[in-house]
């Protein structure tokens, strides 16, 4: 496996999480937030299954997404009932299956990239293969490796306190998704529980790429920060340039992921998946840089130390 050389990103300095977060010192996924937003540049969060076409093919693609511009990277774990998941990702997560990928060897992945990069790296996980290998274990392994944050589809803020306690021991951003359906009570508690930044699914539904964004997002991103001053990263549905152009002047952040791993599932070759996923990261970056609206600096990201 070629290893292409990716430059590190720069360090941002310190600070903290969100108005009811513990104060601790800024991790990667805060400081790339906060040098965003002193550029007023809209993030770029690019998602994977990791394992698809295999775990050698994944590192290439993490680190040609890096060199490409992409601010934060999502690794998915690929789990055999991804019921959040759009059939792109889902078929993702059965190829990966198959060619025998698990959590540990994603945290394997995880720690092989940081002797390349040193881009924000999220495991985004269904809770199933993190209790089967233990809450404890999998924090240890997964801070040791490298990794940044967690996000746990399919685990609510109200379930959460020990895993919460667990990873946020090990230095671990938690991250939690809030829906469009989502009372003001229900976003109060997914903004407390949320370190790093807050997910926000633009729609109800599966994930997949989509030909326009709702009409009703600019309003939904303004109620939720009612809730809290964290980063709001807007995912589900995002596909196109003009969607990251339009976001610039909505949230601080687009994910993209049924779109690249559709780039992955019709390559001929890990070279032709690596260099299509790179063009469309470029593209998408490209329009999160120069949108239509681009973000001003005063992001409230406040200091802890």
């Amino acid at each position: 496996m070629s290893n292409p050389s990716t430059p590190k990103l720069s360090s941002f300095g310190c600070g903290v999480e969100g108005p009811s977060s513990p104060a601790k010192r800024m991790g990667r996924i805060s400081q790339k937030f906060r040098a965003l937003a002193d550029a007023g540049e809209l993030g770029l969060i690019a998602y994977i299954t990791a394992g698809d076409p295999s775990l050698d093919a994944s590192a290439q693609i993490v680190l040609a997404e890096a060199k490409a511009g992409a601010d934060i990277i999502e690794l998915g774990i690929p789990f055999s009932d991804p019921v959040a998941d759009g059939p792109v990702i889902q078929r993702a997560s059965e190829r990966a299956l198959r060619s025998g990928t698990t959590l540990a060897g994603v945290l394997e992945l995880v720690r092989n990239l940081r002797a390349h990069t040193d881009v924000p790296l999220v495991l985004f996980s269904y809770f199933n293969p993190i209790l089967q290998m233990g809450l404890q274990k999998f924090a240890e392994s997964a801070a040791s490796a490298g990794a940044d944050g967690i996000l746990v589809t399919d685990l609510t803020p109200e379930e959460a306190d020990e895993y919460r306690a667990t990873m946020q021991a090990h230095a671990l951003d938690t991250i939690f998704l809030a829906a469009p359906t989502s009372t003001d009570q229900r976003l109060a508690r997914i903004a407390n529980a949320s370190t790093g930044f807050l997910y926000l699914v633009s729609r109800t539904g599966v994930t997949g790429a989509r030909e326009a964004l709702p009409e009703g997002l600019p309003q939904l991103v303004r109620r939720i920060r009612n809730f809290t001053s964290l980063p709001i990263a807007v995912g589900f549905g995002i596909s196109l340039p003009s969607h990251v152009s339009v976001l610039g002047g909505i949230a601080d952040a687009a994910i993209v992921g049924s779109a690249l791993m559709a780039e992955v599932e019709g390559a001929a070759s890990v070279d032709a998946a690596v260099a299509a996923v790179a063009a469309r990261v470029r593209s998408l970056k490209n329009a999160a840089r120069a949108g239509l609206s681009r973000r001003s600096s005063s992001l409230n990201i406040s200091t802890g130390e």
